[in-house]
């Protein structure tokens, strides 16, 4: 594995590590030796990843517990690390909602706005400054495959993704040559505690088979200083060839709606989202 300590810094900061996908970035990320900065709003889930972590890898692991779909949640996040020698951010953090758009309550879409798109887009710019400023560091960000076409019934969630992965494949262009790399992680469905607990659709009803996040955050880290994008597991692979060159959009999306309205149970109640951490 490649020495992150060395090339990037003594800490990764990690959003959403109470759970899924962050907590097995934390798990990995310490077990190559680098000091942790945990965040999320379970701070008990936290305090116990940290704990054993401290004890099983010797590192030292600092715990925020903070919601980020509250205002100013980032600049908090960059004055408690501000003496920290932190290289490696991962945001991982994120909320899903489900159901048709205009059935929805708009504050849980708005809460979904804030916490998968500009918590993660201003976590980049400030973070991303401030390696550029140094000369190293890097920044992973978490799209999904099912950021590459429309999703009905989990439209807003899906634009999102989208987002995600533009801008971050963006700013691997841009910051070629400053010692900062950036990469997009795009999961299928994953095996977490989250998708099991999901309000308003049942991913097992859903076709293919869950990857374990161990293999995902694997992939993410083999590709980080190497590539733009992972995307983790053939049959993501197969997913995403096919709508990008061999199934037009309008099917795509046809065939989209179709899967995800067979998932569907009971719709969120008014403003209930799906918190990963």
């Amino acid at each position: 594995m490649t020495d992150f300590r060395g090339k990037y810094g003594k800490h990764a900061l990690i959003t959403g590590a109470s759970s899924g996908i962050g907590a097995e970035f934390a798990e990995q990320l310490a077990a190559a030796g680098l000091d942790l900065v945990l965040v999320a709003r379970r701070k008990d889930r936290l305090e116990a990843l940290a704990s054993r972590l401290r004890a099983v890898h010797g590192i030292s692991a600092e715990v925020i517990a903070l919601d980020l779909a509250t205002e100013g949640a980032v600049a908090e996040l960059v004055r408690r690390t501000g003496q920290l020698d932190v290289g490696l951010v991962v945001a991982s953090a994120g909320v899903l909602t489900t159901g048709p758009f205009l059935g929805n309550d708009f504050a849980a879409e708005a809460e979904l706005l804030r916490v998968n798109l500009m918590v993660p887009a201003e976590m980049a710019h400030v973070f991303g400054q401030h390696f550029v400023t140094r000369g190293h560091g890097a920044l992973i960000l978490l799209s999904s495959v099912v950021g590459f076409g429309p999703v009905p019934y989990s439209a807003n969630y899906g634009a999102v993704k989208g987002y995600i992965a533009s801008l971050g494949q963006a700013l691997h262009y841009e910051l070629k040559g400053s010692g900062v790399d950036v990469l997009v992680l795009a999961p299928g469905l994953t095996q977490t505690e989250g998708a099991d607990n999901a309000p308003g659709i049942d991913f097992g009803r859903m076709p293919g088979k869950a990857m374990p996040p161990g293999p995902v955050v694997s992939a993410a880290l083999r590709g980080l200083g190497r590539k733009s994008l992972v995307i983790p597991g053939a049959g993501n692979k197969a997913q995403d060839f096919l709508g990008k060159y061999l199934t037009p959009r309008r099917a795509q999306t046809a065939m989209s709606g179709i899967i995800v309205s067979r998932a569907l149970r009971d719709a969120p109640g008014p403003g209930e989202t799906m918190k990963t951490a």
